[in-house]
């Protein structure tokens, strides 16, 4: 999964939106600095509070009872935001195996790594409280409800070992076993769990293991920090 795409792929590049591009170094120093006051995150020291990345294969059916009720509310929730407007539709359907951007207009406020002396484990983006979280991939919801310190979170499973998180949410919109494509709403930003500010904390795992994610997705196309989608798929 992580050859690059033949010459003869369908190929996209979207800006989504046009941002001044920093180096690496200059967002990653802010990104620190503001981590205190926008995040506390999901790499706080509350050991009890979150599930070890081991345990990841023991996702399957961690639910809230009480989303159930949220069924109907999930297709309406997708036929509102309009799948973004369609885009992403006629994206997956062009190249079904497109990795996209997690959320739209947000602010990169924390990095993967040491933090406060514990491990962060993913980067968190700072958005509006209730902005809606979209699968960066396809594949099936392995987990959707309340998790300690991560607060209300989603994890789906895309296959050959990898697994993302969307944590922190203020609502869970989409249940065990359901499968997404990119760019479906999953859940909404919130400031649920350990988290101080509204935001999304993204986790890439590999086989259990917690990837850096701004380098794992650039590789598939995807620019984090210039918020730009590079898009690589089998056409149609």
């Amino acid at each position: 999964m992580d050859e690059q795409p033949s010459s003869g792929r369908y190929r996209g590049r979207r800006r989504v939106p046009p941002v001044p591009r920093s180096r690496y170094a200059a967002v990653i120093t802010s990104a620190v600095v503001g981590a205190g006051v926008v995040a506390l995150g999901a790499g706080a020291a509350v050991p009890d509070a979150k599930l070890d990345p081991s345990n990841l294969s023991a996702f399957s059916g961690g639910l809230d009872p009480a989303l159930m009720d949220r069924s109907e509310a999930v297709e309406r929730a997708s036929r509102a935001d309009g799948q973004r407007g369609g885009l992403a539709t006629s994206i997956v359907q062009e190249a079904p195996d497109v990795y996209l951007l997690p959320l739209r207009d947000y602010r990169f406020s924390s990095p993967y790594g040491m933090r406060w002396g514990s491990m962060h484990n993913g980067i968190d983006l700072a958005a509006p409280h209730g902005a809606p979280i979209t699968a960066i991939h396809a594949g099936e919801v392995v987990y959707a409800g309340w998790n300690g310190g991560y607060g209300y979170m989603v994890a789906i499973d895309h296959g050959e070992g990898v697994q993302t998180w969307y944590a922190h949410a203020s609502e869970v919109l989409v249940y065990v076993g359901q499968e997404v494509n990119a760019g479906d709403v999953v859940a909404r930003v919130g400031n649920t769990g350990h988290s101080f500010g509204a935001h999304l904390h993204l986790e890439v795992h590999v086989y259990g293991v917690p990837q850096e994610p701004v380098a794992w997705l650039e590789e598939r196309g995807v620019d984090i920090l210039g918020q730009i989608e590079e898009i690589y798929g089998t056409g149609s």
